[in-house]
């Protein structure tokens, strides 16, 4: 984690470390289709399976994406039972693929919550995974950036320690990647949904008007693209970030 007095290097013209992805817009994609809101799911998982093979090639480090926030149980129920289907069956069928391709799996997000069945199956996921180094993937599910900060303040209370900038930032839920340089989101809207509000204090962001499983590999660079174009400043004067740069 780098302090807030040593700024890190200017990312302009270089790749991001760690990309966050907000995936909107499948159920919007299947509406236009006549299909039922699961089938634009299932085709959000297919974009997301090619998401990391393109991360893989583009040398990006970290994939953190937000599959199913804490806000995402209001919906239909049976949207919300074909979400809990499909990420058991993702558990299943994509971690060996994964595992193949060197990606380490974390599913992030409060557990407590979900049906009895998958907290084992992603304990094991993200066991099998454990010793991969080529990209980590963040699954945040049933996550919220609020919650995040909430348990992360719990857990030091817990143990009696001071809550400050740097061990509030160890507690929090991907305390194990540094902050994500670049946020993409899909489907149009402008806005970070309760995602990583700490984390994305000094993130990029770029807006997509693609929905979630039409986004492709021209879309992904053209965020790229525009992430190596911004004069990362931390708080300082292009004048600085120009001298440090020389």
């Amino acid at each position: 984690m780098t302090a807030p007095d040593s700024p890190p290097p200017c990312g302009g013209g270089s790749i991001p470390a760690h990309v966050a992805i907000v995936m909107d817009g499948n159920g919007r994609w299947a509406r236009r289709r006549l299909l039922p809101r699961v089938a634009g799911h299932r085709a959000g998982m297919e974009t997301l399976r090619r998401v990391i093979g393109w991360c893989i090639e583009r040398g990006v480090r970290v994939l953190t994406v937000f599959a199913f926030s804490s806000e995402n149980w209001a919906r239909p129920d049976e949207e919300v039972s074909a979400i809990l289907r499909l990420m058991g069956q993702a558990l299943m069928e994509e971690v060996p693929r994964l595992h193949e391709a060197g990606v380490r799996l974390h599913v992030v997000g409060d557990r407590s919550g979900l049906p009895p069945e998958l907290p084992p199956a992603i304990e094991a996921a993200e066991q099998r995974t454990a010793g991969n180094t080529r990209l980590v993937l963040n699954v945040c599910f049933n996550y919220g950036g609020r919650w995040d900060i909430v348990q992360a303040a719990q857990a030091l209370a817990r143990h009696g320690e001071p809550i400050t900038e740097q061990s509030l930032a160890q507690a929090l839920a991907l305390a194990h990647v540094s902050d994500p340089d670049l946020l993409i989101r899909t489907g149009g809207e402008q806005r970070i949904s309760n995602f990583l509000l700490w984390q994305l204090a000094y993130t990029e962001l770029y807006f997509s008007a693609r929905l979630w499983p039409a986004f492709d590999a021209t879309e992904f660079d053209r965020a790229l693209a525009a992430y190596a174009r911004r004069q990362r400043r931390y708080g300082r004067t292009p004048e600085q970030v120009a001298a440090q740069a020389a």
